[in-house]
């Protein structure tokens, strides 16, 4: 059987609300120009999978699937990624004497769900041959790098903030394709303690611990997402990153600038798609960035 060309794309969407349901409000009334921009975007895209993140998680995927169906050709496939942002962990994470702040919960977020992630796809999604590690404790990570925390915060902080899953889908041929997703924090945003930069270093270096393991996905997997770190410039430690994309199980095919952030900081390359050797990939690129937006859709055809 001849292998399907699959069209895969991953963007940050910046749809996320100040408050829980206001997403869902603003892709009902079809009324806010960031929701028609993500509409034409998306359209314009025509992938076979879609990842997007900064885009707000509800538990019934409410929202996700307002906005497919405001879509010309809806997806049949969604799955709403719920991200450990805005979840209360009762300490002080950042030390001003308050606990029930955006920053003080397990990842930056106003509220539960704020800035999650979200795959929609033509093809099945396969629940039983996934896994979700977004509960895994920063702590337990092989060579954590955690910073200095409260006294217990190490019991409960997790390493992910937007999350890390491995979301399978199954091939024409009945095989699965496993698409590692993750958003990690801003290397920035925080004191000396720098405990953004060391959580953007270990939430990256996360997938080389897992394809070390024996709890590794079998091929063929795809690394999408958004790193929040550019392997030559800009603010973060870079050291996992550059390990990730010299890793020789993985295929770099999609270098560039993936963001225009303006002033100082500027254009850096912050979103990545890494197929495993043996994809073949037959082409790859930057879609514009659309009006009003900072970041470039990333799209790659690949023959899994």
């Amino acid at each position: 059987m001849q292998a399907e060309r699959l069209r895969l794309a991953y963007w940050n969407t910046d749809l996320n609300r100040a408050g829980p349901g206001l997403l869902l409000r603003d892709v009902l009334a079809a009324s806010a120009d960031d929701i028609a921009t993500a509409v034409a975007t998306i359209n314009a895209l025509d992938a076979d999978i879609l990842v997007l993140s900064g885009i707000d998680y509800d538990a019934s995927g409410a929202a996700l699937g307002a906005l497919n169906a405001a879509l010309a050709r809806p997806y049949p496939h969604l799955a709403p990624l719920r991200p450990n942002t805005g979840i209360a962990s009762g300490f002080d994470l950042d030390g001003n004497g308050r606990r029930d702040e955006a920053r003080d919960a397990l990842a930056f977020g106003r509220f539960p769900g704020e800035g999650g992630m979200a795959i929609l796809s033509r093809l099945p999604i396969d629940a039983a041959q996934g896994a979700d590690h977004s509960g895994l404790l920063w702590r337990d990570l092989p060579g954590a790098r955690l910073p200095p925390l409260p006294q217990g915060a190490e019991e409960v902080l997790r390493l992910s903030s937007t999350g890390h899953h491995d979301t399978a889908v199954r091939l024409a041929d009945g095989r699965a394709l496993h698409l590692l997703t993750w958003h990690a924090t801003p290397p920035a945003f925080d004191g000396p303690e720098d405990r953004n930069g060391k959580r953007n270093h270990d939430e990256t270096a996360f997938w080389l611990s897992l394809l070390d393991s024996a709890a590794a996905p079998p091929a063929p997997f795809v690394l999408i997402g958004q790193a929040n770190v550019d392997p030559d410039k800009g603010d973060g430690d870079k050291a996992a990153l550059r390990a990730l994309l010299a890793d020789p199980r993985l295929q770099d095919a999609l270098p560039g600038d993936t963001v225009d952030y303006g002033g100082a900081l500027g254009r850096l390359r912050v979103a990545y798609i890494l197929p495993s050797v043996g994809i073949t990939i037959s082409g790859a690129g930057h879609a514009p960035i659309p009006q009003g937006a900072r970041h470039h859709p990333i799209w790659m055809e690949i023959f899994p």
